[in-house]
């Protein structure tokens, strides 16, 4: 199948470890030109020289934190220069802090608000008008299994993943007549640095150890097992490419079957 992604341009946040990389990793195989970003410009380097050894046409990288809003607009300038503007946007950042209700702090909550909602929102902002300007532009929200339903512990999660679903259902609406898709990408449970931290935050809660969890999670998922980044990334290629032209406003889950729902 041609994925006419030859020459795109992508820019793929969170995108020096798991998913991020995955997904930034599998458009260049497509051949579009990425543009990677997250905190630790070593990690990126590293990635970047990865990458242009197997074949990557262009790739560049940004080290910013997406939970500012300043390093954002920095982001969105520096890239402009660049590129030009962006073909395909890939919000995607680490997860909020995991924890109960009455353990959340009002700088939790704020926090939550600024990483897992609108470090997303401002990405939108900032590269959709060049989208709308050309006619074509494909915005991937990499979110999670809890929009579908809720994680325990994982409550500003499934707050403001929550939020980011109710924004692109609406923005798809509003930008589908110029040639821009939004869609949303919901993974369960992937061998990711993230997922294992979350893994040890609930065995320190239940007072068992992170293997005794991980079998308890897994036994829940109707494929038996955990899955991998490259299974995100091969979704969030297709949802990118020319390919995926009629779809849009759509919540996607990559989680082996472990959502029970009809919708």
């Amino acid at each position: 199948m041609e994925l006419e992604l030859n020459g795109k341009r992508a820019f793929v946040a969170g995108s020096s470890d798991g998913i991020g990389r995955a997904i930034a990793e599998g458009l260049s195989a497509e051949g579009a030109h990425v543009m990677l970003c997250a905190r630790t410009e070593t990690k990126l380097a590293a990635l970047a020289d990865t990458m242009r050894a197997a074949g990557a046409k262009r790739v560049e990288f940004i080290a910013a934190n997406l939970d500012a809003p300043e390093e954002i607009e920095r982001v969105i300038g520096e890239t402009h220069a660049v590129f030009g503007g962006v073909d395909v946007l890939v919000t995607n950042n680490g997860g909020p802090n995991p924890g109960d209700f009455l353990s959340m702090t009002e700088d939790d909550w704020l926090a939550g608000y600024n990483r897992t909602l609108m470090s997303g929102i401002r990405l939108i902002r900032g590269f959709l008008p060049g989208m709308i300007e050309r006619g074509f532009g494909r915005v991937i929200n990499v979110t999670s299994i809890s929009v579908k339903q809720p994680v325990q512990r994982l409550l500003l999660s499934n707050t403001f993943r929550a939020g980011v679903t109710g924004m692109a259902k609406t923005l798809s609406d509003e930008v589908s007549k110029h040639g821009v898709t939004v869609n949303n990408i919901a993974p369960g449970y992937i061998a990711t640095g993230r997922q294992a931290q979350l893994f040890n935050d609930r065995a320190a809660k239940a007072g068992v150890t992170v293997d005794q969890i991980r079998e308890q999670l897994t036994a829940n998922i109707p494929m038996g097992r955990i899955g991998t980044p490259d299974e995100i990334a091969h979704l969030a290629v297709f949802l990118a490419s020319a390919r995926s032209s009629y779809m849009t406003g759509t919540t996607i889950q990559v989680d082996g079957g472990l959502f029970r729902g009809l919708m």
